[in-house]
C-alpha cells in the first residue's frame, strides 16, 4: 500500500476567542446562562423534537446542565455552538447551530440546527446555515460537513439539499429512542 506523504495530520481548532458570525438577518453567538429558558422552550416543544428521536428537557435546571455541557466541549475545542437570534433582537435565542462532532483526524464536523416553530418558513436557518458552512470551510479548514437527520424529516432534507448537501447514505432502524428504532439519512457537503 502506498502511503500519501503530505498528510496533513489533525484538523487544529481554536474556539478561545469565540467566533461570533452575522449575516443579513441574524446574529450566532456563544450560548450563555441567560439562554436557559429558551433552550429549555426549544428541547421540550413538541413540534421541535418531533425528528430529534431525544427525551424532552423538563426542567429549567436540565437546560443549565445542557449549557455547561456545551460550554465545556467548547473549552475543549470539541464543538462549537451558535445560538441564533434576530439582529434586532440578539439577547433572544430562536434557534441554535452547532458543529457537535468534530472529526478532526478526518477534516469533518457534525452539524446540527433547531428553529423554533414561530420562525420556520422564513429562510432563517438557511440563512444561518449558509453562513456556518461558510466558516467551516473557510476558518475551520474543514473537508466535509456531515448531517445526520431522521429522513422522516422533509424539511430539514430539503434545506440540506438547497445548501449542496448531498445523501450518501440511509440506514435502517439504526437508531433507538423512546422505545422504538429510527432510520437515519446521512447527508453531507465538500469543501470545494
Amino acid at each position: 500500500m502506498k502511503k500519501n506523504i503530505n498528510t496533513p495530520g489533525l484538523l487544529a481548532v481554536d474556539f478561545s476567542n469565540f467566533p461570533d458570525l452575522s449575516t443579513k438577518r441574524l446574529i450566532l453567538r456563544c450560548i450563555n446562562r441567560n439562554d436557559a429558558a429558551a433552550l429549555l422552550f426549544l428541547r421540550s416543544d413538541p413540534q421541535v423534537l418531533a425528528y430529534l428521536d431525544k427525551a424532552p428537557m423538563e426542567t429549567l435546571e436540565q437546560a443549565e446542565v445542557f449549557i455547561g455541557n456545551i460550554l465545556e466541549n467548547l473549552q475543549k475545542n470539541d464543538a462549537v455552538f451558535w445560538v441564533i437570534a434576530l439582529k434586532e433582537n440578539p439577547g433572544l435565542m430562536i434557534g441554535n447551530i452547532c458543529y457537535w462532532r468534530i472529526m478532526k483526524e478526518h477534516y469533518r464536523a457534525e452539524i446540527g440546527y433547531m428553529l423554533q416553530p414561530a420562525s420556520w418558513n422564513k429562510g432563517i436557518m438557511k440563512e444561518a446555515l449558509q453562513e456556518v458552512i461558510r466558516y467551516g470551510f473557510q476558518e475551520m479548514k474543514l473537508h466535509s460537513i456531515e448531517a445526520n437527520i431522521n429522513p422522516d424529516n422533509v424539511a430539514s432534507q430539503i434545506l440540506l439539499e438547497k445548501t449542496g448537501f448531498i445523501r450518501e447514505g440511509y440506514f435502517r432502524e439504526n437508531y433507538y429512542s423512546e422505545g422504538k428504532f429510527t432510520d437515519s439519512a446521512i447527508y453531507s457537503l465538500l469543501n470545494k
